[in-house]
């Protein structure tokens, strides 16, 4: 699932680093868009503002976590 997702991030936004120490300081608003959007479309799973947090942006492998967690639900 990790480098599926990196592989759909990466086509959508490829200036930003996605194996940086702290993601979220590499996105803007915009691309914080972008990603919520790719992924809800690819799983089909319900992203949302909320789901924005430092805690979820801060690597790619907490993007992963947030996904499995809303797969899981």
């Amino acid at each position: 699932m990790k480098n599926r997702i990196i592989e759909l991030l990466s086509e959508a936004l490829p200036a930003v680093d996605f194996e940086s120490e702290f993601l979220f300081s590499e996105l803007d608003s915009l691309g914080i868009a972008t990603i919520l959007l790719l992924l809800s479309n690819e799983y089909h799973i319900s992203l949302n503002a909320s789901d924005v947090t430092p805690k979820n942006f801060m690597t790619i492998d907490s993007v992963v976590a947030m996904v499995e967690s809303k797969l899981n639900k």
